[in-house]
Order: structure tokens, then sequence, then C-alpha cells
């Protein structure tokens, strides 16, 4: 233990931290009074831990006057002088369910602790009083295991334990009030004694609905992922393209939020044996509309369900936030300004065409335009464009939907995608009567775009005739800014990344090393890797019945245009990824 703090035990007090504070040079005594008059002139007695009451008034560092005392630095100093480890609490790496069954809400709330992690032998509780060991021996006692102490952040302590153990009792009490209706199971266990399954309108079930929602909005995620198991149903959240798990709920509730979302989303809640799809909107973050996709599929132990999540905020953006360079920006924006003609967006899924098409038709929709998509579904309702679903039990497809489009005098059309040549033909049909025609493709790259349109039956002279260009895409991590580190480049890594062409070696890149910030990922947030071409004259001259796709490639890298991996390479010299990110999602190309 730290000598500033010698002969202290129990609950840390406001005056006992000021003290070793200014002992520690790191508050001035000057400041002491004004510190204290502040606290008690913003009434921040109800903040019950001086750390967080001496956090709020922004006290200057004596050591360094640019910065303030707040709690993330208090924290730090206060775990090194007390010799705990500092712990940041990530409600993705917790099991809650174990962890509130360590110690009860009120004894937690009381001495302000969390169980962070339990094991067979050990149970890690994070703690805001360093010094009060008076609560270690009756949780070993009642437990029966090895207590290690952590520090941590008295704010989050309270929050999240607020919350889970909010949770908990939801989860408890949506498992204890049953029903004798089973799930469909392929391989049901029959249990004497544990028949049933919790009511969707139930108060427990609703709420672990909503905190399921704004748990998923909070962490960033992209998709929520409901999977029945045969002992439980796990919940995963995707975020930054890669599956985390979030926590495991009793077979009874699983099913039951499942049915509460499927009451949401407009679905058949008596219909578990084959897929159906539905929507959800919410209001998250003051007011602001969320939209979700959801999804079912029936599997071996019951019904799983997927929810993509549209935030407004994610789903149109900016060119520049894209992640566009300049030159595929120029590129990108003349393609699509022509009145006539068809552009492709191509990917697999989740490589972010759909951002792609909704920013840059938010680009061209003035009051000058119509614009109208044929979506299968729609993924977001926007007030700028005319908007149409495809409905196949009415009969209402890509290729009639179409038809009907061109009746209500477009200008330009976005097709959700071209999965056919009968969608394909209506679409050339469009394009060659004068509009401009936006779809995605699965293609590997740009190039594969002109064989995936002639294995499905597209003659090559109406590619010719109608094609202005296509850009294929991916998203890659990109590097949190608060932890990137320089390393050291391995230059034969490089050189295969960017051949055939010549690209000076970066003198610095980065690599990802985790944080607070991200969640020890070292990434936060992700940007695209583009490849685009124009269609010119010599490039059409190469689109013939049977194209040569390798001379077609060598033509468009010669009149500029960039592999996905030479677009990672930028981005990796720029300090935006890493190459190992690069080297994950983009392709290695065959026709260098």
């Amino acid at each position: 233990m730290s000598k500033l703090f010698e002969n202290i035990t129990g609950k840390l007090t406001f005056a006992q931290i000021t003290h070793a504070l200014v002992q520690d040079q790191l508050l001035d005594i000057e400041k002491l009074e004004h510190a204290r008059k502040l606290v008690d002139a913003n009434k921040l007695a109800h903040i019950k831990h001086p750390i967080s009451q001496l956090a709020k008034i922004k006290v200057e560092n004596k050591k360094n006057p640019l910065e303030v005392l707040d709690e993330q630095f208090l924290i730090q100093w206060l775990a090194k002088e007390s010799g705990l480890e500092c712990f940041t609490i990530d409600p993705l790496k917790i099991e809650v369910s174990k962890c509130t069954s360590v110690m009860s809400f009120e004894y937690a709330t009381r001495h302000v602790l969390l169980p962070v992690k339990v094991t067979d032998e050990e149970i890690v509780i994070a703690c805001a009083d360093p010094f009060d060991e008076t609560w270690q021996d009756s949780i070993h006692q009642v437990n029966r295991k090895v207590v290690t102490s952590v520090m941590a952040s008295p704010a989050d302590i309270l929050r999240y334990s607020t919350e889970f153990y909010t949770l908990a009792t939801s989860m408890y009490g949506a498992a204890n009030k049953n029903k004798s209706s089973q799930g469909q199971n392929f391989e049901q266990l029959l249990e004497l004694g544990k028949s049933g399954s919790a009511d969707a309108n139930d108060e427990h079930v609703v709420k672990i609905v909503d905190w399921l929602l704004e748990y998923a909005f909070e962490q960033r995620a992209s998709d929520i992922h409901i999977e029945p198991r045969r002992e439980n149903h796990n919940i995963r959240f995707r975020i930054d393209g890669v599956l985390h798990a979030v926590y495991q709920m009793p077979v009874q509730v699983g099913m039951a939020v499942t049915s509460r979302l499927k009451i949401l989303g407009r679905m058949n809640v008596a219909e578990k044996r084959k897929p159906q799809d539905g929507r959800v909107k919410t209001k998250f973050k003051q007011g602001l509309e969320v939209e979700l996709r959801l999804a079912t599929m029936p599997t071996a132990f019951g019904e799983k369900m997927v929810m993509r999540i549209f935030d407004p905020e994610v789903l149109v953006r900016s060119y520049e936030q894209l992640g566009l360079s300049d030159e595929d920006l120029t590129l990108w924006n003349k393609m699509t300004s022509q009145s006539n003609g068809i552009v492709f967006v191509t990917g697999p899924t989740g490589s972010g065409k759909t951002t792609t098409l909704y920013s840059t038709l938010k680009q061209l929709a003035t009051d000058e335009v119509n614009v109208c998509t044929l979506e299968d579904p729609i993924e977001m309702i926007e007030p700028a464009f005319n908007q149409m679903q495809v409905q196949h039990n009415i009969e209402l497809d890509f290729a009639t939907g179409i038809k009907a489009l061109l009746r209500q005098d477009p200008d330009i059309i976005m097709l959700g995608e071209i999965r056919d040549l009968e969608t394909a033909h209506m679409a050339i049909q469009a394009a060659l009567t004068g509009h401009l025609v936006i779809s995605t493709l699965h293609t590997n790259d740009a190039p594969s775009a002109i064989t995936r349109l002639q294995d499905l039956g597209v003659p090559a002279y109406l590619i010719r005739s109608t094609l202005i260009g296509v850009m294929a895409q991916r998203l890659v991590r990109t590097l949190c800014s608060h932890c990137k580190q320089e390393i050291q480049i391995n230059e034969d890594q490089w050189k295969e990344m960017i051949r055939p062409w010549k690209v000076s070696v970066p003198k610095v890149i980065y690599d990802a090393v985790g944080c607070i910030h991200c969640r020890n990922t070292g990434y936060s947030g992700r940007a695209g890797l583009y490849e685009v071409f124009s269609l010119s004259d010599p490039l059409a001259h190469l689109i013939t019945e049977e194209s040569n796709i390798q001379l077609f490639t060598a033509q468009a890298m010669k009149e500029g245009m960039k592999s996905l991996r030479l677009s990672g390479a930028l981005k990796i010299a720029k300090g935006e990824t890493t190459v190992e990110e690069v080297l994950r999602v983009a392709p290695i190309s065959t026709r260098l």
C-alpha cells in the first residue's frame, strides 16, 4: 500500500482523497478549499463516492494544467496507490446470471460492489473503496471461493449493478411464469416438471426485450442474434462486423422473447415451422427513430431470430464518411450523374452496399428528380424516395415491380438486387428507355459483374449498351485513435498486397492494441474499401459472348482501377487500419 494511504481502512472520504492528492502534488492546496466549496455549491451530496464528487467539479491537474482530474484519471491513480488492478467494466464480457448470484442487489449497492467474473475457484469483484475489506469474509463464507478485488469506476459499478440486477430479476420472473405449451424442437428432450414457456406479454419479458434493444443500440451493434440451443438461448451481437456473445437465457424465456419480438414485428406468432420476415420501428437517443428488420428460421432446437438494426446515422452517410478516395469519389459522381444506364454496387452480404446505395440516392434525390426504389425488403423508410417492397405472396416480384415503376415517370430507379434473368432484362429495358438504374450484385470484385450478368443470360451487346460502371466494396474495421501504435512493416507482405502497382513502402504503419475506448479490440468503427471502373470504349470492346475477364481486369487497371487490396493498402498507409484487417476482408486477385 502507498504511504499516501497508510493506516486508512473502511470507506474513503472526500477529505482523505483530496489530502492524498495534495501530498502527491496533483492538487494545488490553494484550490482544495475551492474544491470543497464547489462540491457544496453544486449540491453533490447525493453522489455518494468522493471520487465521483471530485470528478464532477473538474479540478485541474497541478502536474499538467491542460488536463483535469476526471474519474478515469482518479481511478487509475487510486488503483496504483492501493496496489489493485484498474478494471474497466465491459458488459459484453460479463456473465450476468452468474455474477448476480454472488450477492444481493442491496448488498452490492450498500458496499458499491459488482461481481465481474465467476469461476469454479474464484470470484472477481469490482469495488470503488480499495481499503474497505469488511465485505470480503462474508462473500467468501457464502460462496466458498477465493475473492479477488479490482478497482473500478464507482459510477460504472452503480450503473451496471442496477442494470444487471434488474435484468436478472426480470429473467427470474419470466422463467418462473410458465405455461404448458412447448416450442417446436426437432430433438425434444423431455424432462418431467420442466415444461412450459413464459408469456410473451408478461411484464418481465417486456423489460427483457426493452433491455436487449437498448443494450444493442448502446454497443453500436448492427445485428442481434437469438439462437436456440438444447439448454438455453444464446444472445449475440455483431459489432464492427464481428459477433460477440452477450447473454444466455433459459429456453422458456428465449422463446417468450422471440414471441414478443414477433408480435412487435406483426408476424404470425403461432407459425414456427417456416421462415418469416417483419420489421419494428423504435426510438432511441432523444427521439431518434431506429428501424429493425426481423427474420426467423426454424432450427433443430427451435426458432432462431436475427434482427438487423438500421440506424439512420449509419445507413445514410456523407461520401467522406463512406471512406471513398478523391479519385474514386470523382468517378462515382460522374457515373451516378448520368441520365440513363445501369450502375452496379457489388460485394457479399454485410459489405455496406445498402449504405452506399442509400447515401448516393440521398445526394441525388432533389426536388427536380423522381427517385423510386424497389426493395426486398425496404431497409429504411426515407421520405426523399418513393419506395416499394417486393411481396411474393401477391406475386409482386422484382420484374413485376419494375414494370409498375416505369409507369410512375421515374428519373432514377434503385433495385435492391438483380437475382435472375427476368429482373436483369427489365432493368436493362429501364436503362434503354432513358432511366438511371442503380442496383447490386453479389460478386467478389468489380470486373466479375460482367461474367455474373452473362451467367444470368444477359447478352453481351446489351451489357455494352447499358452498363455505365461498377463499384465493388468491402468493410474494414478502423483503428481506435486512442490506442493504435506504430509497428515495423513487413516489406514482402506489403509488396504482395499492392502488386502489380509500384507504391512506396510507408514509413509508419499502425497495429491494433486495445483500450477502454474500443473494449480492448483495438478497433472502433468501419470504413469502406472500393474498386471502381467506368465502362470506357476499350473496356466495352472486351465484352463479348466469350469475355476474357483477365484481359478486362488488366485493361481496367490500366485505366486507373485500384483493386480492393490496393485500396486497403492506401488506408494502411494513412494509419486508418491494419494489414491483418485488409488481408481478412479483401480477396486475393488471381488475375494480376
